[in-house]
């Protein structure tokens, strides 16, 4: 079969390849599935680099998302042989065929196609877990997502739009406000750059933001913390940004609000039953038409490099998803 290896690490993939490997083995309790199509995460261009928090054994198989055919089973597995299922595990979707926890998989939504399927989980997992879960997202909050044209950002603009939020979308990348507007329509779109505040503060007369939800840290991190309101939540996803920031104590202590770690897969690893819990909530408001990942281009597997550079240089609004 064929499989994105990741044979060495490097800041310019040089030691990833596509390589013809054999299937794997499936284990008890994990689910063959054939892939249809894979969706590319911050966290795969990270691995390559070993600048991810989880540090796979070089080589591995990339790709922690996927969606596609049922293989082969368990007996008593909740899947069988032709289910079309969407999930994954931290590494191996990036493959023609792959092993999976079951724990880690849930039925594709009905209308969704393989490509949506595969953009869907991770990410939309991390906005749910984020802003329900831990931050208790309730209807009429005032949300501003940052990095809100990746694929996390706009899944968490998307699924707070639909429990009711008024979101404010934040772009460090002023020619992308054109391109977040319409997909979800946020209630305000601004630029992360400086003192942005200002713009948060007018938009919201002066009420500043019950959640913030930051996947991007360093500068942007920061200046979040002027805009998070009195006893809101402050929540760290991650840091495209490069830097990981500071913060003097005394702030969240004045400001009386929390800052919430997230990281959603670990969450649901922690805690299955509230983890097959969030992605049945998530799958129901797929289901309804409620919440639909965003695709910025579709690519074949042989093409990956162009959508790893895609990511690496900020073109994307929403997911890259490679077809197999």
């Amino acid at each position: 079969m064929k499989a994105l290896q990741v044979q060495s690490l490097s800041d310019d993939l040089s030691g990833v390849q596509l390589d013809d490997l054999q299937p794997p083995e499936r284990k008890p309790g994990e689910v063959l599935v054939k892939v249809r199509a894979a969706s590319l995460n911050f966290p795969d261009l990270l691995m390559t680099q070993g600048k991810y928090q989880f540090k796979p054994h070089v080589p591995f198989t990339a790709g922690l998302e996927l969606s596609g055919e049922v293989l082969e089973a368990d007996p008593d597995s909740a899947f069988k042989p032709g289910d079309h299922v969407i999930g994954g595990d931290k590494t191996g979707a990036f493959a023609e065929i792959a092993s999976i926890p079951e724990r880690g998989l849930s039925p594709l939504p009905r209308g969704l196609s393989f490509a949506e399927g595969a953009a869907m989980g991770a990410a939309y997992q991390t906005a749910y877990t984020g802003l329900a879960e831990l931050c208790g997202l309730t209807e009429g909050q005032w949300v501003l997502v940052t990095g809100a044209s990746g694929g996390v950002g706009l899944a968490a603009v998307d699924l707070a739009k639909a429990l009711g939020a008024r979101v404010i979308a934040a772009t460090g990348i002023a020619a992308k406000m054109q391109r977040i507007a319409p997909l979800y329509e946020p209630d305000a779109v601004i630029v992360s750059e400086g003192r942005f505040r200002e713009a948060v503060a007018d938009i919201t007369q002066g009420d500043l933001c019950d959640i913030v939800f930051d996947p991007v840290g360093g500068d942007v991190f920061d200046e979040c913390t002027r805009c998070v309101s009195f006893a809101g939540k402050l929540c760290v996803v991650g840091f495209t940004s490069g830097r990981i920031a500071d913060i003097a104590t005394n702030i969240p202590l004045i400001k009386g609000f929390s800052v919430v770690g997230l990281r959603a897969g670990e969450y649901a690893r922690r805690f299955p039953e509230r983890g097959a819990a969030i992605m049945a909530e998530i799958n129901r408001l797929a289901e309804a038409g409620r919440i639909k990942p965003a695709i910025d281009r579709v690519l074949p597997l042989a093409q990956w490099r162009k959508g790893f550079e895609a990511m690496a240089t900020r073109e994307l609004v929403g997911k890259v998803v490679f077809e197999l």
